[in-house]
Protein backbone atom coordinates (compact mmCIF):
# COMPACT_ATOMS: atom_id res chain seq x y z
CA UNK A 1 0.00 0.00 0.00
CA UNK A 2 1.68 3.41 -0.92
CA UNK A 3 0.68 6.10 1.70
CA UNK A 4 1.98 8.89 2.83
CA UNK A 5 3.82 8.84 6.01
CA UNK A 6 4.91 11.90 8.34
CA UNK A 7 8.46 11.49 6.73
CA UNK A 8 6.65 12.81 3.06
CA UNK A 9 6.18 16.25 4.94
CA UNK A 10 8.64 18.73 6.80
CA UNK A 11 6.41 20.51 9.40
CA UNK A 12 8.91 23.64 10.37
CA UNK A 13 6.91 26.25 11.19
CA UNK A 14 3.12 24.51 10.38
CA UNK A 15 0.70 23.26 12.72
CA UNK A 16 0.30 19.79 12.89
CA UNK A 17 -3.64 18.48 13.66
CA UNK A 18 -2.55 14.66 14.78
CA UNK A 19 -5.16 12.55 15.36
CA UNK A 20 -3.79 10.34 18.31
CA UNK A 21 -5.83 7.08 20.02
CA UNK A 22 -5.73 8.56 23.88
CA UNK A 23 -8.25 6.12 24.99
CA UNK A 24 -6.49 4.56 27.51
CA UNK A 25 -7.60 2.65 30.39
CA UNK A 26 -7.74 4.90 34.54
CA UNK A 27 -8.14 3.71 37.83
CA UNK A 28 -10.72 5.02 40.08
CA UNK A 29 -8.23 8.07 41.02
CA UNK A 30 -7.53 8.48 37.38
CA UNK A 31 -4.49 7.13 36.95
CA UNK A 32 -3.53 5.93 33.95
CA UNK A 33 -3.16 1.73 33.87
CA UNK A 34 -2.16 1.10 30.57
CA UNK A 35 -0.07 3.85 28.70
CA UNK A 36 0.85 1.60 25.41
CA UNK A 37 -1.30 3.84 23.28
CA UNK A 38 0.03 6.78 24.33
CA UNK A 39 3.43 5.56 24.18
CA UNK A 40 2.95 4.88 20.47
CA UNK A 41 2.32 8.35 20.05
CA UNK A 42 5.67 9.57 20.24
CA UNK A 43 7.60 9.31 18.21
CA UNK A 44 5.14 11.04 15.14
CA UNK A 45 5.10 13.43 18.31
CA UNK A 46 8.80 13.72 18.17
CA UNK A 47 9.11 13.70 14.42
CA UNK A 48 6.99 17.26 14.35
CA UNK A 49 8.40 18.66 16.80
CA UNK A 50 11.93 17.78 15.54
CA UNK A 51 11.36 19.32 12.17
CA UNK A 52 10.12 22.56 13.81
CA UNK A 53 6.76 22.61 14.01
CA UNK A 54 3.82 22.59 16.38
CA UNK A 55 1.33 19.66 17.39
CA UNK A 56 -2.29 19.95 18.07
CA UNK A 57 -3.72 16.61 19.61
CA UNK A 58 -6.95 15.44 19.31
CA UNK A 59 -8.50 12.13 20.38
CA UNK A 60 -11.90 10.79 21.82
CA UNK A 61 -11.97 9.30 25.13
CA UNK A 62 -14.52 6.30 26.52
CA UNK A 63 -18.40 6.49 24.95
CA UNK A 64 -19.53 10.05 26.78
CA UNK A 65 -22.21 9.73 24.64
CA UNK A 66 -21.74 13.09 23.09
CA UNK A 67 -21.82 15.25 26.17
CA UNK A 68 -18.93 16.32 29.02
CA UNK A 69 -18.38 13.91 31.58
CA UNK A 70 -15.62 14.22 34.31
CA UNK A 71 -14.48 10.59 34.25
CA UNK A 72 -13.53 10.93 29.86
CA UNK A 73 -11.92 14.14 30.43
CA UNK A 74 -8.70 13.94 28.57
CA UNK A 75 -7.20 16.20 30.95
CA UNK A 76 -6.61 12.83 32.74
CA UNK A 77 -3.71 12.41 30.95
CA UNK A 78 -1.93 16.14 30.06
CA UNK A 79 0.92 15.16 33.60
CA UNK A 80 1.64 12.03 32.24
CA UNK A 81 2.06 13.04 28.56
CA UNK A 82 3.95 15.85 29.50
CA UNK A 83 6.33 13.60 31.11
CA UNK A 84 6.89 11.73 28.41
CA UNK A 85 6.65 14.30 25.69
CA UNK A 86 9.82 16.11 28.13
CA UNK A 87 7.72 19.23 27.85
CA UNK A 88 4.07 20.85 30.10
CA UNK A 89 1.73 19.77 27.52
CA UNK A 90 -1.03 23.06 26.93
CA UNK A 91 -4.63 21.58 27.55
CA UNK A 92 -8.18 23.72 26.10
CA UNK A 93 -10.93 22.25 27.64
CA UNK A 94 -13.18 21.81 24.27
CA UNK A 95 -12.14 20.93 20.80
CA UNK A 96 -13.60 23.94 18.70
CA UNK A 97 -14.80 27.26 19.52
CA UNK A 98 -12.61 30.47 20.17
CA UNK A 99 -11.30 29.10 23.19
CA UNK A 100 -9.58 26.56 21.24
CA UNK A 101 -9.01 28.68 18.02
CA UNK A 102 -7.25 31.40 20.77
CA UNK A 103 -5.37 28.64 22.34
CA UNK A 104 -3.96 27.76 18.32
CA UNK A 105 -3.37 31.18 17.86
CA UNK A 106 -1.26 31.58 20.41
CA UNK A 107 0.69 28.14 19.96
CA UNK A 108 4.46 28.23 19.18
CA UNK A 109 6.80 26.25 16.89
CA UNK A 110 8.25 23.30 19.27
CA UNK A 111 5.03 23.47 21.52
CA UNK A 112 2.12 20.48 21.90
CA UNK A 113 -1.36 21.45 22.98
CA UNK A 114 -4.11 18.76 23.90
CA UNK A 115 -7.49 19.27 23.30
CA UNK A 116 -10.70 17.69 24.94
CA UNK A 117 -12.30 14.63 23.91
CA UNK A 118 -13.48 14.85 20.86
CA UNK A 119 -16.87 13.08 21.40
CA UNK A 120 -18.07 15.48 23.86
CA UNK A 121 -19.32 16.54 20.88
CA UNK A 122 -22.21 14.30 19.29
CA UNK A 123 -21.13 15.69 16.01
CA UNK A 124 -18.42 13.46 16.48
CA UNK A 125 -19.64 10.38 15.90
CA UNK A 126 -22.39 11.14 13.36
CA UNK A 127 -19.62 12.09 10.85
CA UNK A 128 -20.45 15.46 11.19
CA UNK A 129 -19.41 17.86 7.99
CA UNK A 130 -19.51 21.07 9.71
CA UNK A 131 -17.63 19.72 12.77
CA UNK A 132 -14.73 18.57 10.89
CA UNK A 133 -14.49 21.68 8.78
CA UNK A 134 -14.20 23.68 11.99
CA UNK A 135 -11.67 20.82 13.35
CA UNK A 136 -9.58 21.55 10.29
CA UNK A 137 -9.43 25.31 11.01
CA UNK A 138 -7.10 23.97 14.03
CA UNK A 139 -3.88 23.15 11.86
CA UNK A 140 -2.12 22.83 8.21
CA UNK A 141 -1.20 19.41 8.01
CA UNK A 142 -3.82 16.61 8.96
CA UNK A 143 -1.67 13.66 10.34
CA UNK A 144 -3.74 10.28 11.40
CA UNK A 145 -2.27 8.29 14.16
CA UNK A 146 -4.99 6.48 15.32
CA UNK A 147 -5.03 3.22 14.18
CA UNK A 148 -7.77 1.72 16.93
CA UNK A 149 -10.48 4.32 15.88
CA UNK A 150 -9.48 3.93 11.82
CA UNK A 151 -12.61 1.66 11.55
CA UNK A 152 -14.57 4.57 12.41
CA UNK A 153 -15.96 6.85 10.01
CA UNK A 154 -15.83 10.06 12.54
CA UNK A 155 -15.71 13.42 11.43
CA UNK A 156 -12.08 13.67 13.18
CA UNK A 157 -10.79 10.20 11.69
CA UNK A 158 -12.00 10.13 8.32
CA UNK A 159 -14.55 13.28 7.34
CA UNK A 160 -11.91 15.77 8.03
CA UNK A 161 -9.15 14.66 5.65
CA UNK A 162 -11.12 16.39 2.71
CA UNK A 163 -10.36 19.66 4.04
CA UNK A 164 -6.50 19.01 3.88
CA UNK A 165 -5.83 17.96 -0.04
CA UNK A 166 -2.10 17.35 -0.95
CA UNK A 167 -1.66 17.62 3.85
CA UNK A 168 -2.58 14.68 4.72
CA UNK A 169 -1.14 11.65 6.07
CA UNK A 170 -0.23 8.90 8.67
CA UNK A 171 1.88 8.90 11.24
CA UNK A 172 4.54 6.29 12.64
CA UNK A 173 2.09 3.85 14.81
CA UNK A 174 -0.89 3.85 11.69
CA UNK A 175 2.18 3.06 9.15
CA UNK A 176 3.48 0.31 11.15
CA UNK A 177 0.00 -1.32 12.24
CA UNK A 178 -0.48 -1.38 8.32
CA UNK A 179 2.63 -2.67 7.70
CA UNK A 180 2.64 -5.47 10.15
CA UNK A 181 -1.30 -6.58 9.77
CA UNK A 182 -0.27 -6.55 5.55
CA UNK A 183 2.68 -8.81 6.48
CA UNK A 184 0.92 -11.16 8.31
CA UNK A 185 -2.40 -10.93 5.93
CA UNK A 186 -0.09 -11.35 2.42
CA UNK A 187 3.50 -11.89 3.01
CA UNK A 188 3.28 -14.67 5.69
CA UNK A 189 5.90 -17.20 6.22
CA UNK A 190 4.87 -20.77 6.80
CA UNK A 191 3.81 -22.63 8.83
CA UNK A 192 0.96 -20.17 9.11
CA UNK A 193 -0.75 -20.13 12.43
CA UNK A 194 -3.62 -17.96 13.49
CA UNK A 195 -4.70 -18.45 17.25
CA UNK A 196 -8.66 -17.33 18.06
CA UNK A 197 -10.25 -17.11 21.65
CA UNK A 198 -12.62 -14.69 23.03
CA UNK A 199 -16.32 -15.69 23.95
CA UNK A 200 -18.46 -15.83 20.95
CA UNK A 201 -17.83 -16.89 17.49
CA UNK A 202 -19.66 -14.22 16.17
CA UNK A 203 -17.56 -11.74 17.01
CA UNK A 204 -14.50 -13.44 14.52
CA UNK A 205 -17.29 -15.40 11.86
CA UNK A 206 -15.52 -13.11 9.32
CA UNK A 207 -12.12 -13.17 10.25
CA UNK A 208 -11.99 -17.01 10.78
CA UNK A 209 -13.59 -17.87 7.24
CA UNK A 210 -10.80 -15.34 5.39
CA UNK A 211 -8.78 -17.30 7.89
CA UNK A 212 -9.21 -20.63 6.71
CA UNK A 213 -7.80 -19.04 3.22
CA UNK A 214 -5.04 -17.93 4.15
CA UNK A 215 -3.48 -20.20 7.30
CA UNK A 216 -1.97 -23.74 7.85
CA UNK A 217 -3.43 -24.25 11.42
CA UNK A 218 -6.18 -22.52 13.27
CA UNK A 219 -6.33 -22.64 17.29
CA UNK A 220 -9.70 -22.00 18.45
CA UNK A 221 -9.87 -21.56 22.21
CA UNK A 222 -11.60 -19.30 24.86
CA UNK A 223 -15.77 -19.67 25.24
CA UNK A 224 -16.26 -19.96 21.38
CA UNK A 225 -14.08 -23.39 21.51
CA UNK A 226 -17.67 -24.76 24.13
CA UNK A 227 -19.99 -23.76 20.52
CA UNK A 228 -17.43 -26.01 17.97
CA UNK A 229 -17.79 -28.72 21.48
CA UNK A 230 -21.39 -28.85 21.48
CA UNK A 231 -21.92 -28.52 17.52
CA UNK A 232 -19.93 -31.79 17.50
CA UNK A 233 -22.54 -33.54 19.98
CA UNK A 234 -20.33 -32.93 23.34
CA UNK A 235 -21.55 -32.26 26.43
CA UNK A 236 -20.54 -29.05 28.03
CA UNK A 237 -22.33 -28.24 31.04
CA UNK A 238 -22.44 -24.78 31.47
CA UNK A 239 -20.83 -23.45 30.01
CA UNK A 240 -20.80 -20.60 27.29
CA UNK A 241 -22.63 -21.67 24.16
CA UNK A 242 -24.06 -19.64 20.99
CA UNK A 243 -26.80 -21.98 20.37
CA UNK A 244 -27.63 -20.40 16.90
CA UNK A 245 -24.19 -20.48 15.84
CA UNK A 246 -23.98 -24.31 16.22
CA UNK A 247 -24.89 -24.90 12.30
CA UNK A 248 -22.30 -22.00 11.64
CA UNK A 249 -19.53 -24.17 14.01
CA UNK A 250 -20.04 -27.01 11.90
CA UNK A 251 -19.66 -25.05 8.43
CA UNK A 252 -16.17 -23.94 9.93
CA UNK A 253 -14.97 -27.30 10.25
CA UNK A 254 -15.67 -28.49 7.15
CA UNK A 255 -14.45 -25.75 5.32
CA UNK A 256 -11.04 -26.25 7.17
CA UNK A 257 -11.76 -30.24 6.11
CA UNK A 258 -11.82 -29.03 2.84
CA UNK A 259 -9.23 -26.41 2.84
CA UNK A 260 -6.58 -29.06 4.26
CA UNK A 261 -6.26 -26.66 7.52
CA UNK A 262 -5.73 -28.11 10.60
CA UNK A 263 -8.65 -26.90 13.04
CA UNK A 264 -6.79 -27.26 16.25
CA UNK A 265 -9.75 -27.33 18.72
CA UNK A 266 -9.37 -27.80 22.54
CA UNK A 267 -9.29 -31.21 23.71
CA UNK A 268 -9.88 -30.68 27.54
CA UNK A 269 -10.76 -27.98 29.92
CA UNK A 270 -10.27 -26.33 33.39
CA UNK A 271 -13.74 -26.44 34.53
CA UNK A 272 -15.23 -24.74 37.99
CA UNK A 273 -18.51 -25.17 39.72
CA UNK A 274 -18.85 -21.24 39.13
CA UNK A 275 -17.24 -18.15 37.59
CA UNK A 276 -14.76 -17.39 40.27
CA UNK A 277 -11.43 -16.96 41.94
CA UNK A 278 -12.71 -19.27 44.74
CA UNK A 279 -14.72 -22.10 42.73
CA UNK A 280 -13.87 -25.55 42.78
CA UNK A 281 -12.18 -27.33 40.06
CA UNK A 282 -11.38 -29.85 37.93
CA UNK A 283 -9.82 -30.87 34.79
CA UNK A 284 -12.58 -32.72 32.09
CA UNK A 285 -12.20 -33.89 28.53
CA UNK A 286 -14.13 -31.03 26.01
CA UNK A 287 -17.14 -33.13 25.39
CA UNK A 288 -17.60 -34.39 28.88
CA UNK A 289 -18.31 -31.46 31.45
CA UNK A 290 -20.84 -32.22 34.12
CA UNK A 291 -24.13 -30.57 33.87
CA UNK A 292 -23.24 -27.92 36.51
CA UNK A 293 -19.44 -26.93 35.80
CA UNK A 294 -18.51 -24.53 33.27
CA UNK A 295 -14.91 -24.71 31.29
CA UNK A 296 -12.90 -21.60 31.99
CA UNK A 297 -9.80 -22.33 30.45
CA UNK A 298 -8.02 -24.55 28.24
CA UNK A 299 -6.35 -27.98 29.96
CA UNK A 300 -3.23 -29.53 30.13
CA UNK A 301 -3.34 -31.54 27.30
CA UNK A 302 -4.93 -28.96 24.75
CA UNK A 303 -2.08 -26.94 26.03
CA UNK A 304 0.79 -29.13 25.27
CA UNK A 305 -1.65 -29.83 21.52
CA UNK A 306 -1.39 -25.89 21.20
CA UNK A 307 2.43 -25.44 22.25
CA UNK A 308 3.80 -28.01 19.44
CA UNK A 309 1.85 -26.20 16.61
CA UNK A 310 3.15 -22.72 17.57
CA UNK A 311 6.49 -23.39 18.70
CA UNK A 312 6.95 -24.84 14.94
CA UNK A 313 5.41 -22.11 13.21
CA UNK A 314 6.83 -19.22 11.00
CA UNK A 315 4.09 -16.65 11.39
CA UNK A 316 1.53 -16.60 14.22
CA UNK A 317 -1.47 -14.23 14.40
CA UNK A 318 -2.94 -14.14 17.93
CA UNK A 319 -6.57 -12.20 19.37
CA UNK A 320 -8.20 -13.12 21.59
CA UNK A 321 -7.43 -15.42 25.23
CA UNK A 322 -8.22 -19.16 25.95
CA UNK A 323 -9.60 -18.50 29.17
CA UNK A 324 -10.94 -15.84 31.46
CA UNK A 325 -7.30 -14.90 32.36
CA UNK A 326 -8.40 -11.66 34.04
CA UNK A 327 -9.20 -14.42 37.40
CA UNK A 328 -5.46 -16.36 38.44
CA UNK A 329 -6.94 -19.24 38.87
CA UNK A 330 -8.07 -19.29 34.78
CA UNK A 331 -4.82 -17.38 33.19
CA UNK A 332 -2.55 -20.60 32.59
CA UNK A 333 -3.72 -21.62 29.80
CA UNK A 334 -3.72 -18.13 28.01
CA UNK A 335 -0.35 -17.77 29.61
CA UNK A 336 1.41 -21.37 28.07
CA UNK A 337 -0.17 -19.45 24.83
CA UNK A 338 1.78 -16.52 25.37
CA UNK A 339 5.16 -18.37 26.17
CA UNK A 340 4.73 -20.54 22.99
CA UNK A 341 4.35 -17.73 21.16
CA UNK A 342 7.44 -15.84 22.92
CA UNK A 343 9.56 -18.58 22.27
CA UNK A 344 8.46 -19.51 18.89
CA UNK A 345 9.30 -15.74 17.90
CA UNK A 346 12.59 -16.20 19.81
CA UNK A 347 13.38 -19.01 16.88
CA UNK A 348 13.01 -16.73 13.86
CA UNK A 349 8.88 -16.81 13.61
CA UNK A 350 7.16 -13.20 13.10
CA UNK A 351 3.89 -12.78 15.47
CA UNK A 352 1.40 -10.64 15.55
CA UNK A 353 -0.68 -9.93 18.59
CA UNK A 354 -4.53 -8.47 17.69
CA UNK A 355 -4.86 -5.90 20.03
CA UNK A 356 -7.72 -6.01 22.65
CA UNK A 357 -7.21 -8.96 25.35
CA UNK A 358 -4.56 -10.47 23.65
CA UNK A 359 -2.61 -7.26 24.03
CA UNK A 360 -3.61 -6.96 27.88
CA UNK A 361 -2.51 -10.48 28.20
CA UNK A 362 0.90 -10.10 26.94
CA UNK A 363 1.23 -7.02 28.94
CA UNK A 364 -0.40 -8.83 32.13
CA UNK A 365 2.79 -11.65 31.96
CA UNK A 366 5.34 -8.61 31.13
CA UNK A 367 5.98 -10.34 27.20
CA UNK A 368 5.34 -7.23 25.38
CA UNK A 369 8.66 -7.00 24.13
CA UNK A 370 9.11 -10.73 23.53
CA UNK A 371 6.93 -10.81 20.27
CA UNK A 372 7.23 -9.15 17.18
CA UNK A 373 4.34 -6.73 17.10
CA UNK A 374 1.24 -5.88 19.58
CA UNK A 375 -1.12 -3.96 17.54
CA UNK A 376 -3.01 -1.41 19.43
CA UNK A 377 -6.36 -1.43 17.39
CA UNK A 378 -8.21 -4.35 18.63
CA UNK A 379 -11.35 -3.88 16.26
CA UNK A 380 -9.66 -1.85 13.51
CA UNK A 381 -7.17 -4.80 12.92
CA UNK A 382 -9.90 -7.34 12.74
CA UNK A 383 -11.32 -5.15 10.06
CA UNK A 384 -8.51 -5.19 8.01
CA UNK A 385 -7.32 -8.60 8.52
CA UNK A 386 -11.32 -9.44 7.50
CA UNK A 387 -10.91 -7.39 3.89
CA UNK A 388 -12.21 -4.02 4.98
CA UNK A 389 -11.71 -1.06 4.26
CA UNK A 390 -10.72 1.20 7.01
CA UNK A 391 -12.21 4.74 6.68
CA UNK A 392 -9.23 6.17 8.52
CA UNK A 393 -6.68 4.78 5.96
CA UNK A 394 -8.86 5.26 2.78
CA UNK A 395 -9.68 8.64 3.16
CA UNK A 396 -5.33 9.72 3.48
CA UNK A 397 -5.25 7.53 0.13
CA UNK A 398 -8.02 9.84 -1.26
Amino acid sequence: MSIKTVDSFRFAGKKALVRVDFNVPLDDQYRITDDSRIQGALPTIGKILKDGGAVILMSHFGRPKGQPVEKYSLKHVVKHLSDLVGQQVQFVSDCIGPQVEHAVAALRSGQVLLIENLRFHPEEEKGDKAFAAELAGLGDIYVNDAFGAAHRAHASTSVIAQFFPGAKCVGYLMAAELQNAEKVISHAARPFTAIMGGAKVSDKIELIERLLEKVDHLIIGGGMAYTFAKAQGGHIGKSLVEEDKLDLARHLIEKAKAKGVNLALPVDSVIADRFSNDADIEFASNDHIQADWMGLDIGPKSIEQFKTIIEESKTILWNGPMGVFELSKFEIGTRAIADAVVEATAHGAFSLIGGGDSAAAVAKFNLTDQVSYVSTGGGALLEYMEGKELPGVKAILD
